[in-house]
């Protein structure tokens, strides 16, 4: 079944269709952050999802499902990517002492080098993105993002 796609337009008629134009720019800037994120992981081996997992355990071990929630991603997703950087090396499975069954996922220091490169590389990268586009035209949009979010979240 084929979805219409609002047509961009300077004046919003009702709160629904301004919502609606949001969904279908957010759906496109996922899209285009994603390709972006693989660019920018690729010298370092890796792609957007596994950058992801890498800097989710930066600061301490967590969950699989800590991971999961935390990105909103599906915890099997989650536990694919991170079997697949365990089995490069780059994070390890530890004993949790608050759940028997639910190991840590941590970053090795083979994955901290991994990340590293590429969080170099996206400073550069948001950096310039940044310059052209404003801070206070991104901390507007990222309120406005945080506050749909919200409202998505109750």
């Amino acid at each position: 079944m084929e979805q219409s796609v609002p047509k961009r337009q300077d004046a919003v008629k009702t709160p629904a269709e301004a919502f609606a134009r949001l969904v279908v720019e957010v759906f496109r800037l996922d899209g285009a952050l994603t390709a972006a994120g693989d660019e920018l992981a690729r010298p370092a081996g890796q792609t957007t999802a596994r950058w992801r997992i890498l800097a989710a355990v930066e600061d301490q071990p967590r969950t699989v499902a800590e991971i999961a929630r935390a990105w909103s991603f599906a915890r099997q997703s989650v536990q694919r990517i991170a079997d697949a950087l365990a089995d490069d090396g780059l994070v390890a499975y530890e004993d949790n002492p608050a759940h028997r069954r639910a190991k840590l996922v941590r970053l090795t220091p083979s994955g901290a080098r991994a990340l590293a490169r590429i969080q170099k590389a996206q400073r550069a990268w948001a950096s310039d993105l940044g310059a052209r586009i404003g801070a206070a035209d991104l901390e507007a949009a990222a309120h406005t993002l945080a506050r749909v979010l919200s409202a998505l979240e109750r």
